[in-house]
């Protein structure tokens, strides 16, 4: 039997899901929040989502999706131009040819590979920002940032497990 239009923007709609999550994501880590160097040192929640799906599910969000994460990212001021989508397109091509490795692994075993991928993502977010500045910059908050995105991994792994479980078709 043929699909209904509504079954077809239904299933548009939940494979659109992820991608939209995302984005919420990077506009509610863009706010201000009116603490001290809190844009330095706040969460990359693009690099948290990318990672995720990338293990995942990753024909939901694929590579021009995370183009376009790591765009409007830049964009809302989270690193230089370029910088963070080029970050996230490396985390993307990274996680994806250790997917194999990483999906047969327990919680902390993603967690682990989660840490070690984040660690690089923001030494090498750290070291493009520095070159472009053309000076060192501090890299206390890139530190802090990464531990702070390894902590809230537990978290956003349970909400983005909950959003695939509820919103994709199993497969």
């Amino acid at each position: 039997m043929k699909p209904t239009v509504w079954q077809r923007l239904d299933a548009v709609a939940r494979h659109l899901a992820p991608f939209a999550l995302a984005f919420l994501l990077v506009l509610f880590g863009a706010v201000p929040i009116r603490l001290p160097h809190m844009a330095e040192i706040g969460p990359n929640f693009a690099l948290l989502a990318v990672f995720y799906w990338a293990v995942h599910r990753p024909s939901v969000l694929p590579a021009f999706a995370v183009f376009g994460l790591g765009l409007l990212s830049d964009l809302l001021g989270t690193a230089e131009l370029g910088v963070g989508t080029a970050v996230l397109l490396g985390v993307y091509a990274i996680t994806g040819s250790q997917r194999r490795f990483i999906l047969g692994q327990s919680f902390m075993g993603v967690w682990t590979a989660f840490m070690i991928i984040c660690a690089g993502a923001f030494a090498v977010t750290w070291a493009l920002s520095s070159l472009l500045a053309g000076t060192m910059i501090d890299a206390r908050p890139a530190v802090f940032a990464a531990v702070l995105n390894v902590a809230i991994y537990p978290a956003m792994g349970f909400v983005f497990a909950h959003a695939q479980r509820s919103l994709l078709p199993q497969g």
